[in-house]
């Protein structure tokens, strides 16, 4: 752990900016910490990135983890759609299995990789590994994701994501019915107290909020449309494990490892299906969808028994 005291030079900087000059670690990497917990002020963790800091703060980082180098090794990805393309933006449909930029313990495809690959042209900023990426989906959720080209796009992406005017709505297959039908999760969430590599709900998290949708219930499964407020890593996972209704095919966060088998699933039934901001090129509202992929849809197919399921009416 990294204790620094704040300089009168960086008093009213922001936390990810004062930590990056002071440690010389790259800002995208201090916020990175900053969503793990372990970035502190005055003794308590940060929650923003944006978080100003003071003159004779304690600053306090956790840089026990290596600082990766990583460098991108491009490689076309099986799967792979691009739904819109121009001067700004790149909107892609990724496939499970793919990761959004290369990492610490991935050594599999990304999404990074595969433009990089099909001669696509990103912006510069962030990381060397993660240049152009303003979101995440996890390798084993499907769906839309926005890819900056231009650097103003980056720049106003990053604060779309930040305040919260980008709409993000996935369909989920979870374990059970949920009551309410409708409803809102606020739990805070953060690292899991046993195991690093998951997240939980718990005191001190940072703040989550999912808002969730029966579109329709079946015989032991119920099928939703969510809608994030927020965006921390794993919420919906997290926010659905904690209610007792898992995403089907998530042994992770809680699902029965036999309904999985008999729903066909490796990886957990979650799609980002539809993504709607402001292009940061015109200003104009713009919205993008994705169909269900041939796995989620058998999956939904079966879960809803003879008659199956008309996935078309989704989108």
């Amino acid at each position: 752990m990294s204790v620094l005291l704040v300089p009168d030079g960086l008093d009213g900087a922001r936390v990810d900016a004062a930590a990056a000059r002071m440690t010389g670690v790259s800002r995208s990497r201090i916020s990175d910490l900053v969503d793990e917990g372990k970035v502190l002020l005055q003794g308590e963790a940060v929650r923003r990135a944006s978080t100003r800091v003071r003159h004779g703060q304690m600053l306090e980082v956790d840089l026990s983890d290596p600082v990766r180098t990583a460098s991108v090794t491009p490689r076309l990805v099986e799967g792979m759609g691009i739904v819109h393309d121009d001067a700004d933006i790149v909107v892609v449909d990724k496939p499970a299995g793919v990761a959004a930029h290369p990492s610490l313990g991935w050594d599999g495809p990304s999404v990074v990789e595969h433009l990089a690959a099909a001669g696509f042209s990103i912006s510069t900023s962030g990381a060397a590994e993660r240049r152009g990426i303003v979101q995440r989906l996890d390798v084993g959720t499907s769906g839309l994701m926005v890819v900056a080209k231009s650097e103003l796009a980056y720049t106003l992406l990053k604060r779309a994501f930040r305040e919260r005017t980008v709409d993000k709505i996935y369909l989920a297959l979870v374990q059970g019915h949920p009551d309410p039908f409708d409803g809102t999760i606020d739990a805070p969430i953060g690292r899991h107290p046993g195991h690093d590599w998951k997240m939980a709900v718990v005191d001190g998290g940072r703040h989550s909020v999912t808002h969730y949708e029966t579109i329709e219930a079946f015989r032991s499964t119920t099928l939703l449309r969510i809608h994030l407020e927020t965006g921390r890593t794993h919420q919906i996972r997290v926010h659905m494990s904690a209610v007792r209704h898992p995403c089907c095919g998530d042994p992770l966060y809680g699902c029965d490892p036999l309904m999985a088998r008999d729903l066909g699933l490796d990886r957990q039934w979650l799609h980002a299906s539809r993504l709607s901001f402001d292009h940061p090129g015109t200003g104009e509202r713009v919205s993008f969808t994705s169909p269900l992929p041939p796995d989620l849809s058998h999956a939904l197919d079966v879960a809803s028994g003879p008659d199956g399921f008309d996935a078309t009416e989704l989108l």
